[in-house]
This record gives structure tokens, sequence and C-alpha cells, in this order.
């Protein structure tokens, strides 16, 4: 079995009909933030991913295999909702909650992107959003996931703000292990010793 430790610098010009013969692997974005996995291309042959912690896989990605091999990641096609709005505003307004709740999201031409969940659709829908449930792939903004939350919280979001918690509240304590009990506690301690000794 191969071993794929290596991704290449995204700046990193290749010649097309390389990268176009390179090895084809298709993962959905969970799979894609994995940096330990066994995965088949297509064709069949299973590799296995050994790459740096923290790795996250965008699609349009080279990797390069141990024999030297290329292989170009792509994104499967997964549950999604495909989030749309009256104007720029409002879209901005919904990009804004997703971002304070952690999710992935993929910013498009006029709509958002990111994995289907009941209880974002129905804030989402609360918010005044269209929401369409589709099969796409999902490559959400780099950066999207995991640290820089921001507690500040501008006096134009109060009134979306509060509905945003209450449909959370709503949800977790209304189904039982659901898993979205997205109250988690935020440290902002640091621990300094400020004492000089005087």
């Amino acid at each position: 079995m191969r071993r794929i430790e290596k991704r290449l610098d995204p700046a990193t010009r290749l010649a097309a009909p390389l990268v176009a013969r390179a090895a084809v692997l298709v993962l959905p974005f969970e799979a894609r933030c994995r940096s330990r996995l066994r995965a088949a291309l297509v064709g069949g042959e299973e590799v296995a991913l050994f790459l740096p912690r923290g790795t996250v896989l965008r699609h349009g990605d080279l990797l390069v295999a141990d024999d030297g091999g290329l292989v170009r990641v792509e994104a499967a096609p997964q549950d999604v909702l495909r989030v749309t709005a009256p104007n720029a505003q409002a879209l901005a307004r919904a990009a804004y909650h997703l971002g304070n709740r952690h999710t992935p999201v993929e910013v498009g031409d006029g709509f958002l992107k990111l994995e289907a969940d009941p209880v974002l659709r129905d804030m989402l829908e609360r918010l005044g959003m269209q929401v369409e449930a589709a099969s796409l792939p999902f490559d959400p903004e780099a950066g999207a996931y995991g640290g820089g939350h921001r507690h500040g919280h501008d006096a134009s979001f109060e009134e979306d703000y509060a509905l945003a918690q209450q449909v959370f509240r709503e949800h977790d304590h209304g189904a039982a292990g659901h898993g979205h009990g997205h109250t988690h506690p935020h440290d902002h301690t640091h621990g300094h010793d400020h004492r000089h000794g005087h």
C-alpha cells in the first residue's frame, strides 16, 4: 500500500498534463480533516495518508506518494445546506451566526454552503434565509474551523443573536442526546502573575 506523507504547496506550478494524469482521491470534508486515514483512490487502489497533524485538505490539493506519484484531492458530494438570502446584509448576518458557532462554511457568489444540520437549518430559516438541502462537494473557507472565536457582539446583531441562542437552547433541551450542546466554556484568564515584588 502506498503511503502519502506530503502535500505540495498550493503555489507550486506543475504542468497541466502532469496534474491531469494524477491519481484522484475523492473525500468528504470530514475525511479531509484527518491526518491519518486509509482511503481508496478512484480506480480502487488503497492508500494510507500520514500527513502533518492539523492538515485540512482542500479541493484541488496535490499530494505526493512515497513512490513519487501525484494524487489530486477532490471534494466528494455530501449532504449540505445551500443558503441564500434576500440581500447581501442578510447573508452576512447568516455568516456571522454560523461563524459564531465555529461552523465550517463555504462562501459562494450569493450563497453559503454548510454541512447538513437540522439545528442550524432551523436557526437560518428563523433568520429569514432560504435553505435548500442538496448533495454537493463541500470546500469550506480555510481557517473556518477551530480557534479565533470572538465574543464581541455588535449591537445591530443583538436581536438576531438572542434568537440564535433561543433556537439552540430549545434544541439542546428538547432533543436529548442530539449532540449539539455548544455551550462550551471559554476561559479568558491568561494566568499572568502581575506581582512585581516591590
